[in-house]
Protein backbone atom coordinates (compact mmCIF):
# COMPACT_ATOMS: atom_id res chain seq x y z
CA UNK A 1 0.00 0.00 0.00
CA UNK A 2 3.09 2.27 0.81
CA UNK A 3 4.71 1.61 -2.23
CA UNK A 4 1.26 2.27 -4.45
CA UNK A 5 0.86 5.69 -2.35
CA UNK A 6 4.56 6.94 -2.99
CA UNK A 7 3.86 5.87 -7.05
CA UNK A 8 1.19 7.61 -7.13
CA UNK A 9 1.99 10.94 -5.26
CA UNK A 10 5.58 10.74 -7.30
CA UNK A 11 2.97 10.60 -10.35
CA UNK A 12 0.98 13.67 -9.11
CA UNK A 13 3.70 15.63 -8.54
CA UNK A 14 5.42 15.10 -12.32
CA UNK A 15 1.68 15.88 -13.39
CA UNK A 16 1.14 18.81 -11.55
CA UNK A 17 4.88 20.41 -12.75
CA UNK A 18 4.02 19.50 -16.03
CA UNK A 19 0.72 21.21 -16.10
CA UNK A 20 2.22 24.51 -14.79
CA UNK A 21 4.65 24.31 -17.38
CA UNK A 22 2.86 23.74 -20.55
CA UNK A 23 -0.93 25.56 -19.76
CA UNK A 24 -3.14 25.18 -22.43
CA UNK A 25 -5.24 28.38 -22.03
CA UNK A 26 -8.47 29.42 -24.45
CA UNK A 27 -7.24 32.40 -25.13
CA UNK A 28 -3.62 32.19 -26.62
CA UNK A 29 -1.07 34.88 -27.87
CA UNK A 30 0.94 33.11 -30.88
CA UNK A 31 4.31 34.90 -32.33
CA UNK A 32 6.25 33.20 -34.96
CA UNK A 33 8.82 34.54 -37.10
CA UNK A 34 8.71 34.38 -40.54
CA UNK A 35 11.52 31.53 -41.57
CA UNK A 36 11.70 27.71 -40.46
CA UNK A 37 13.47 27.03 -38.25
CA UNK A 38 13.48 30.23 -36.68
CA UNK A 39 17.28 31.08 -38.03
CA UNK A 40 18.59 34.04 -39.93
CA UNK A 41 21.44 35.28 -41.14
CA UNK A 42 23.35 38.81 -39.69
CA UNK A 43 21.72 40.95 -41.90
CA UNK A 44 18.16 39.22 -42.75
CA UNK A 45 15.12 40.91 -41.82
CA UNK A 46 12.70 39.68 -39.58
CA UNK A 47 9.11 39.74 -39.57
CA UNK A 48 6.97 38.31 -36.82
CA UNK A 49 3.75 37.40 -37.46
CA UNK A 50 1.28 37.72 -34.41
CA UNK A 51 -2.18 36.11 -34.19
CA UNK A 52 -4.57 36.34 -30.47
CA UNK A 53 -7.40 33.71 -30.66
CA UNK A 54 -10.15 32.68 -28.38
CA UNK A 55 -11.39 29.05 -28.84
CA UNK A 56 -8.31 28.62 -32.17
CA UNK A 57 -10.68 31.68 -33.68
CA UNK A 58 -9.09 34.64 -34.12
CA UNK A 59 -10.05 37.11 -31.41
CA UNK A 60 -11.46 40.76 -33.21
CA UNK A 61 -10.38 44.32 -31.66
CA UNK A 62 -7.93 42.61 -28.89
CA UNK A 63 -5.87 45.27 -27.40
CA UNK A 64 -2.01 44.04 -27.93
CA UNK A 65 1.30 45.85 -26.14
CA UNK A 66 4.38 44.34 -27.70
CA UNK A 67 8.15 44.37 -27.23
CA UNK A 68 11.33 43.63 -29.67
CA UNK A 69 14.77 43.18 -27.87
CA UNK A 70 17.96 41.19 -28.35
CA UNK A 71 18.42 38.28 -25.77
CA UNK A 72 17.77 39.94 -22.32
CA UNK A 73 18.22 43.51 -23.04
CA UNK A 74 16.00 46.67 -23.22
CA UNK A 75 14.00 46.97 -26.05
CA UNK A 76 14.86 48.28 -29.31
CA UNK A 77 10.61 48.65 -30.35
CA UNK A 78 7.73 49.08 -28.30
CA UNK A 79 3.86 49.71 -28.89
CA UNK A 80 0.38 48.82 -27.77
CA UNK A 81 -1.92 48.31 -31.41
CA UNK A 82 -5.64 47.61 -31.56
CA UNK A 83 -5.62 43.80 -33.90
CA UNK A 84 -9.22 44.29 -35.67
CA UNK A 85 -9.15 40.47 -36.84
CA UNK A 86 -7.00 39.10 -34.34
CA UNK A 87 -3.70 39.39 -36.54
CA UNK A 88 -0.64 41.23 -37.04
CA UNK A 89 2.96 41.14 -39.15
CA UNK A 90 5.55 42.64 -37.51
CA UNK A 91 8.39 44.18 -39.23
CA UNK A 92 10.88 43.72 -36.44
CA UNK A 93 14.69 44.58 -38.15
CA UNK A 94 17.35 42.68 -37.91
CA UNK A 95 21.23 42.10 -36.22
CA UNK A 96 24.05 41.93 -37.96
CA UNK A 97 25.63 39.94 -35.58
CA UNK A 98 25.04 36.63 -34.28
CA UNK A 99 22.96 36.28 -31.24
CA UNK A 100 18.58 36.00 -30.63
CA UNK A 101 16.27 38.70 -31.32
CA UNK A 102 12.97 38.38 -29.13
CA UNK A 103 8.83 39.72 -29.73
CA UNK A 104 7.59 39.43 -26.45
CA UNK A 105 3.05 40.30 -26.74
CA UNK A 106 0.54 40.85 -23.94
CA UNK A 107 -2.86 40.98 -24.01
CA UNK A 108 -5.45 40.82 -21.38
CA UNK A 109 -8.45 38.55 -20.72
CA UNK A 110 -10.99 38.40 -17.86
CA UNK A 111 -8.03 40.38 -15.62
CA UNK A 112 -5.05 37.95 -16.59
CA UNK A 113 -2.12 39.44 -18.56
CA UNK A 114 -1.28 36.59 -21.70
CA UNK A 115 2.03 36.81 -23.16
CA UNK A 116 3.43 34.83 -26.61
CA UNK A 117 6.85 34.97 -27.77
CA UNK A 118 9.51 33.94 -30.47
CA UNK A 119 12.99 34.90 -30.88
CA UNK A 120 14.88 34.77 -33.78
CA UNK A 121 18.52 33.14 -34.10
CA UNK A 122 20.85 34.87 -35.88
CA UNK A 123 24.08 32.20 -36.42
CA UNK A 124 23.82 30.92 -33.02
CA UNK A 125 26.83 28.21 -33.74
CA UNK A 126 29.25 31.39 -34.11
CA UNK A 127 28.38 32.93 -30.38
CA UNK A 128 31.28 32.93 -28.78
CA UNK A 129 31.88 33.10 -25.15
CA UNK A 130 32.76 36.23 -23.06
CA UNK A 131 33.98 34.43 -19.90
CA UNK A 132 37.28 34.99 -19.42
CA UNK A 133 39.42 31.91 -18.04
CA UNK A 134 41.72 32.58 -14.57
CA UNK A 135 45.30 31.68 -15.48
CA UNK A 136 45.15 29.79 -12.51
CA UNK A 137 41.70 28.11 -13.13
CA UNK A 138 42.51 24.60 -13.24
CA UNK A 139 45.11 24.81 -10.42
CA UNK A 140 42.09 26.19 -7.88
CA UNK A 141 40.05 23.65 -8.45
CA UNK A 142 42.45 20.72 -8.52
CA UNK A 143 43.36 22.15 -4.84
CA UNK A 144 39.80 22.30 -4.07
CA UNK A 145 39.62 18.55 -4.78
CA UNK A 146 42.52 17.59 -2.85
CA UNK A 147 41.86 19.08 0.20
CA UNK A 148 38.03 17.52 -0.14
CA UNK A 149 39.99 14.09 -0.69
CA UNK A 150 41.34 14.47 2.59
CA UNK A 151 38.22 14.37 4.08
CA UNK A 152 36.89 10.69 5.12
CA UNK A 153 33.26 10.33 3.16
CA UNK A 154 31.78 8.66 6.23
CA UNK A 155 29.11 7.23 4.40
CA UNK A 156 25.66 6.48 5.88
CA UNK A 157 22.53 4.40 3.74
CA UNK A 158 19.01 4.01 5.28
CA UNK A 159 16.76 1.83 3.51
CA UNK A 160 13.34 3.46 2.33
CA UNK A 161 11.41 0.41 2.51
CA UNK A 162 8.69 2.02 1.26
CA UNK A 163 10.08 3.24 -1.96
CA UNK A 164 12.03 -0.50 -2.54
CA UNK A 165 10.28 -2.13 -5.72
CA UNK A 166 11.12 -5.56 -6.61
CA UNK A 167 14.29 -4.92 -8.82
CA UNK A 168 15.79 -1.82 -6.91
CA UNK A 169 16.53 -1.33 -3.46
CA UNK A 170 15.90 2.23 -2.53
CA UNK A 171 18.06 4.43 0.03
CA UNK A 172 18.76 7.74 1.83
CA UNK A 173 22.52 8.61 1.30
CA UNK A 174 24.76 11.19 2.87
CA UNK A 175 28.53 11.49 2.73
CA UNK A 176 30.66 14.02 4.04
CA UNK A 177 31.53 17.11 2.25
CA UNK A 178 33.77 19.73 1.85
CA UNK A 179 34.03 20.49 5.42
CA UNK A 180 34.07 18.08 8.48
CA UNK A 181 30.62 17.31 9.54
CA UNK A 182 29.09 19.24 6.43
CA UNK A 183 27.13 16.55 4.37
CA UNK A 184 25.89 15.80 1.16
CA UNK A 185 22.50 14.26 0.59
CA UNK A 186 20.36 11.91 -2.11
CA UNK A 187 18.36 9.25 -3.06
CA UNK A 188 20.63 6.04 -3.74
CA UNK A 189 18.99 3.27 -6.34
CA UNK A 190 20.91 -0.13 -6.49
CA UNK A 191 19.67 -2.93 -8.53
CA UNK A 192 18.69 -5.91 -6.44
CA UNK A 193 20.21 -8.53 -8.93
CA UNK A 194 23.60 -9.18 -7.64
CA UNK A 195 26.32 -7.99 -10.49
CA UNK A 196 27.89 -4.79 -12.04
CA UNK A 197 26.31 -1.54 -13.06
CA UNK A 198 26.37 1.35 -15.19
CA UNK A 199 26.08 4.39 -12.91
CA UNK A 200 23.58 7.39 -13.46
CA UNK A 201 24.34 10.64 -11.48
CA UNK A 202 21.53 13.12 -11.14
CA UNK A 203 22.34 16.80 -10.25
CA UNK A 204 19.30 18.77 -9.24
CA UNK A 205 17.73 22.15 -10.65
CA UNK A 206 17.61 25.20 -9.05
CA UNK A 207 15.18 25.44 -5.53
CA UNK A 208 14.62 23.87 -2.23
CA UNK A 209 13.02 20.39 -2.29
CA UNK A 210 13.16 16.94 -1.46
CA UNK A 211 13.83 14.17 -3.82
CA UNK A 212 11.90 10.40 -5.20
CA UNK A 213 15.31 8.91 -6.68
CA UNK A 214 15.71 7.32 -10.41
CA UNK A 215 13.67 4.58 -9.41
CA UNK A 216 12.59 3.68 -13.11
CA UNK A 217 15.96 4.07 -14.35
CA UNK A 218 17.19 1.99 -11.63
CA UNK A 219 15.00 -0.89 -12.70
CA UNK A 220 16.42 -0.72 -16.15
CA UNK A 221 19.71 -1.83 -14.88
CA UNK A 222 21.69 1.20 -13.32
CA UNK A 223 22.61 2.53 -10.64
CA UNK A 224 21.00 5.52 -9.88
CA UNK A 225 21.88 8.60 -7.34
CA UNK A 226 19.78 11.69 -7.60
CA UNK A 227 21.81 14.31 -5.05
CA UNK A 228 20.18 17.11 -3.50
CA UNK A 229 22.79 20.11 -2.72
CA UNK A 230 21.90 22.39 -0.05
CA UNK A 231 23.68 19.77 2.89
CA UNK A 232 20.26 19.00 4.21
CA UNK A 233 18.20 15.13 4.12
CA UNK A 234 16.13 15.44 1.05
CA UNK A 235 13.30 12.79 2.77
CA UNK A 236 11.82 15.80 4.89
CA UNK A 237 8.31 17.05 4.64
CA UNK A 238 7.71 19.43 2.05
CA UNK A 239 6.85 22.32 4.84
CA UNK A 240 10.57 22.12 5.85
CA UNK A 241 11.87 22.82 2.48
CA UNK A 242 9.19 26.06 2.01
CA UNK A 243 10.34 26.98 5.23
CA UNK A 244 14.60 26.77 4.19
CA UNK A 245 13.50 28.90 0.68
CA UNK A 246 12.44 31.23 2.42
CA UNK A 247 14.44 31.68 5.67
CA UNK A 248 18.20 30.14 5.65
CA UNK A 249 18.41 29.56 1.81
CA UNK A 250 16.86 32.45 0.68
CA UNK A 251 18.26 33.64 -2.60
CA UNK A 252 21.27 31.36 -1.87
CA UNK A 253 22.46 31.33 -5.18
CA UNK A 254 23.70 35.27 -4.82
CA UNK A 255 25.65 34.68 -1.55
CA UNK A 256 29.60 35.55 -1.86
CA UNK A 257 30.32 36.19 -5.25
CA UNK A 258 32.94 38.68 -3.58
CA UNK A 259 35.28 35.96 -2.77
CA UNK A 260 36.10 32.49 -4.67
CA UNK A 261 36.80 30.44 -1.74
CA UNK A 262 33.04 31.38 -0.13
CA UNK A 263 30.83 30.94 -2.82
CA UNK A 264 27.78 28.94 -2.52
CA UNK A 265 28.89 26.85 -5.71
CA UNK A 266 32.23 25.83 -4.41
CA UNK A 267 30.57 23.48 -1.62
CA UNK A 268 28.08 22.13 -4.12
CA UNK A 269 30.54 21.53 -7.28
CA UNK A 270 32.87 19.42 -4.42
CA UNK A 271 29.48 17.63 -3.74
CA UNK A 272 29.33 16.64 -7.32
CA UNK A 273 32.91 15.49 -7.28
CA UNK A 274 32.42 13.32 -3.93
CA UNK A 275 28.87 11.78 -5.64
CA UNK A 276 31.34 10.59 -7.91
CA UNK A 277 33.82 9.18 -5.56
CA UNK A 278 31.15 7.21 -3.66
CA UNK A 279 29.78 5.95 -6.78
CA UNK A 280 33.03 4.96 -7.75
CA UNK A 281 33.53 2.80 -4.89
CA UNK A 282 30.69 0.66 -4.93
CA UNK A 283 31.37 -2.75 -5.29
CA UNK A 284 28.60 -3.10 -7.81
CA UNK A 285 29.41 -0.38 -10.03
CA UNK A 286 30.88 -1.62 -13.28
CA UNK A 287 33.32 0.67 -13.33
CA UNK A 288 33.22 1.79 -17.15
CA UNK A 289 30.01 4.11 -17.57
CA UNK A 290 29.21 6.96 -15.28
CA UNK A 291 27.05 9.94 -16.51
CA UNK A 292 25.82 12.47 -15.26
CA UNK A 293 22.32 14.11 -16.03
CA UNK A 294 20.73 17.74 -15.31
CA UNK A 295 18.52 20.64 -16.46
CA UNK A 296 19.70 24.11 -15.47
CA UNK A 297 21.15 24.32 -12.73
CA UNK A 298 21.93 21.16 -13.12
CA UNK A 299 22.65 21.18 -16.34
CA UNK A 300 25.45 23.72 -14.71
CA UNK A 301 26.43 20.66 -12.62
CA UNK A 302 26.70 17.98 -14.88
CA UNK A 303 29.05 20.21 -17.25
CA UNK A 304 31.17 21.04 -14.26
CA UNK A 305 31.83 17.87 -12.83
CA UNK A 306 32.37 16.05 -16.30
CA UNK A 307 35.30 18.57 -16.29
CA UNK A 308 36.85 18.12 -12.30
CA UNK A 309 36.17 14.81 -12.75
CA UNK A 310 37.74 12.20 -15.71
CA UNK A 311 35.87 9.34 -14.35
CA UNK A 312 32.43 10.46 -15.97
CA UNK A 313 32.04 9.05 -19.07
CA UNK A 314 29.00 11.30 -20.57
CA UNK A 315 26.88 14.08 -19.31
CA UNK A 316 23.30 15.29 -20.40
CA UNK A 317 22.51 18.74 -19.92
CA UNK A 318 19.76 21.48 -20.60
CA UNK A 319 19.66 24.99 -20.94
CA UNK A 320 22.71 25.24 -18.43
CA UNK A 321 22.69 27.82 -15.91
CA UNK A 322 25.68 29.83 -14.54
CA UNK A 323 26.92 30.22 -17.93
CA UNK A 324 28.77 33.15 -19.75
CA UNK A 325 27.97 34.98 -16.46
CA UNK A 326 29.80 38.36 -17.27
CA UNK A 327 27.75 38.87 -20.67
CA UNK A 328 26.02 41.80 -19.13
CA UNK A 329 29.23 43.49 -18.81
CA UNK A 330 30.09 43.32 -22.55
CA UNK A 331 26.06 44.33 -23.80
CA UNK A 332 24.37 41.13 -24.06
CA UNK A 333 22.36 38.02 -21.86
CA UNK A 334 24.35 37.00 -18.98
CA UNK A 335 23.25 33.28 -17.45
CA UNK A 336 21.41 32.32 -14.16
CA UNK A 337 20.90 33.81 -11.81
CA UNK A 338 21.64 36.92 -13.83
CA UNK A 339 24.58 38.57 -11.42
CA UNK A 340 25.05 41.25 -13.45
CA UNK A 341 21.50 42.61 -15.13
CA UNK A 342 20.65 44.86 -12.32
CA UNK A 343 23.18 45.40 -10.53
CA UNK A 344 23.85 48.07 -7.49
CA UNK A 345 27.04 47.28 -6.40
CA UNK A 346 29.83 50.05 -6.21
CA UNK A 347 32.31 49.46 -9.27
CA UNK A 348 35.08 48.21 -7.00
CA UNK A 349 32.33 45.22 -6.03
CA UNK A 350 31.16 44.48 -9.47
CA UNK A 351 34.61 44.53 -10.76
CA UNK A 352 35.66 41.56 -7.68
CA UNK A 353 32.45 39.85 -8.57
CA UNK A 354 33.20 39.89 -12.01
CA UNK A 355 36.78 38.30 -11.40
CA UNK A 356 35.28 35.64 -8.92
CA UNK A 357 32.46 34.53 -11.40
CA UNK A 358 34.86 33.32 -13.70
CA UNK A 359 35.80 30.56 -11.75
CA UNK A 360 32.57 29.04 -11.58
CA UNK A 361 31.45 29.93 -14.89
CA UNK A 362 30.27 26.78 -16.77
CA UNK A 363 32.06 28.21 -19.90
CA UNK A 364 35.34 27.63 -18.34
CA UNK A 365 34.15 24.41 -17.60
CA UNK A 366 33.51 23.53 -20.83
CA UNK A 367 36.54 24.19 -22.31
CA UNK A 368 38.03 21.26 -20.48
CA UNK A 369 34.90 18.47 -21.87
CA UNK A 370 36.85 15.31 -23.29
CA UNK A 371 33.17 13.27 -23.13
CA UNK A 372 29.87 13.19 -25.34
CA UNK A 373 27.49 15.74 -24.53
CA UNK A 374 24.07 15.78 -25.17
CA UNK A 375 22.33 19.32 -25.14
CA UNK A 376 19.01 20.52 -25.33
CA UNK A 377 17.42 24.02 -25.15
CA UNK A 378 14.67 26.45 -25.80
CA UNK A 379 14.75 29.63 -27.95
CA UNK A 380 12.35 31.56 -25.68
CA UNK A 381 14.22 30.91 -22.45
CA UNK A 382 14.37 33.88 -20.44
CA UNK A 383 16.20 31.92 -17.25
CA UNK A 384 19.16 30.60 -19.15
CA UNK A 385 19.23 32.47 -22.31
CA UNK A 386 20.07 31.08 -25.61
CA UNK A 387 23.06 33.15 -26.06
CA UNK A 388 24.61 31.74 -22.78
CA UNK A 389 23.79 28.31 -23.60
CA UNK A 390 25.40 28.31 -27.42
CA UNK A 391 28.41 30.31 -25.77
CA UNK A 392 28.85 26.91 -23.63
CA UNK A 393 27.90 24.65 -26.59
CA UNK A 394 30.20 26.40 -28.93
CA UNK A 395 33.29 26.16 -26.50
CA UNK A 396 32.71 22.14 -26.24
CA UNK A 397 35.47 20.36 -28.54
CA UNK A 398 34.35 16.99 -27.39
CA UNK A 399 31.84 14.96 -29.29
CA UNK A 400 28.63 16.80 -29.12
CA UNK A 401 24.70 17.19 -30.02
CA UNK A 402 21.88 19.58 -29.66
CA UNK A 403 18.58 19.42 -29.51
CA UNK A 404 16.68 22.54 -30.25
CA UNK A 405 13.31 23.04 -29.43
CA UNK A 406 12.49 26.62 -30.99
CA UNK A 407 9.49 27.87 -28.84
CA UNK A 408 10.12 26.13 -25.89
CA UNK A 409 10.64 28.59 -22.79
CA UNK A 410 12.23 27.06 -19.72
CA UNK A 411 11.28 23.50 -20.01
CA UNK A 412 11.72 20.62 -22.23
CA UNK A 413 8.96 18.51 -23.48
CA UNK A 414 8.57 14.69 -22.45
CA UNK A 415 9.28 13.59 -25.54
CA UNK A 416 13.07 15.52 -24.79
CA UNK A 417 13.62 13.69 -21.86
CA UNK A 418 13.02 10.61 -23.10
CA UNK A 419 15.42 11.22 -26.10
CA UNK A 420 17.75 12.07 -23.39
CA UNK A 421 17.68 8.93 -21.30
CA UNK A 422 17.54 6.97 -24.96
CA UNK A 423 20.83 8.29 -25.70
CA UNK A 424 22.09 7.50 -22.09
CA UNK A 425 21.01 4.17 -22.62
CA UNK A 426 22.98 3.76 -25.37
CA UNK A 427 26.10 4.97 -24.00
CA UNK A 428 25.45 2.36 -21.14
CA UNK A 429 24.64 -0.28 -23.93
CA UNK A 430 21.15 -0.50 -22.61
Amino acid sequence: MMKRLFCVLSFSCMVAVLSAQLQERMVKVDVVPDRVGWKYEPGQQVKFDIKVTKNRLPLENVTVWYEVAQDMMEPLMRDTVVLRNGRLTLKAGTMDMPGFLRCRVWTRYEGRSIEGRATAAFAPEMIKPSAVLPEDFKVFWENAKQANARIPMNTKLRILPERCTEKVNVYEWTVQNYRPNSRMYGILCVPAKPGKYPALLRVPGAGVRGYGGAIAEAEKGIITLEIGIHGIPVTLEPSVYANLAQGGLYRYQYQNWDNRDEVYYKRVYMGCVRAVDYLCSMEEFDGDNLLVQGGSQGGALAIVTAALDTRVTGIVSFYPALSDLCGYEKGRAGGWPHLFRYSTDTVEIRRKKQEVSSYYDVVNFARMLKVPVFFYLGYNDMVCPPTTTFSVYNTITSPKEIVIMEEAEHYAYPEHWSQALRWIYSKMGK
